[in-house]
């Protein structure tokens, strides 16, 4: 793929601006079987943590575990 234009950086600038940024720490070993795992499920590995995250906090939610703020 070539240069991006002008207009499709500021597009992906604006893009990118709408998300945190969440830094997490694991071995590569984990890395790796999170990627393989999220490739399996047909998703991206952000997708699919997301995902997790997502379904983790409903499940505690449903278990009276969790406040709604997340505390």
């Amino acid at each position: 793929m070539g240069e991006k234009t002008e207009a499709q950086k500021r597009a992906q600038k604006n893009y990118i601006e709408k998300f945190a940024r969440v830094e997490i720490r694991m071995t590569p070993e984990r890395r790796s079987a999170v990627q393989a795992h999220a490739e399996a499920q047909g998703e991206s590995t952000t997708g699919f943590i997301n995902r997790a995250i997502d379904e983790t906090m409903e499940r505690d939610k449903a278990a009276g575990g969790a406040k709604e703020d997340g505390t």
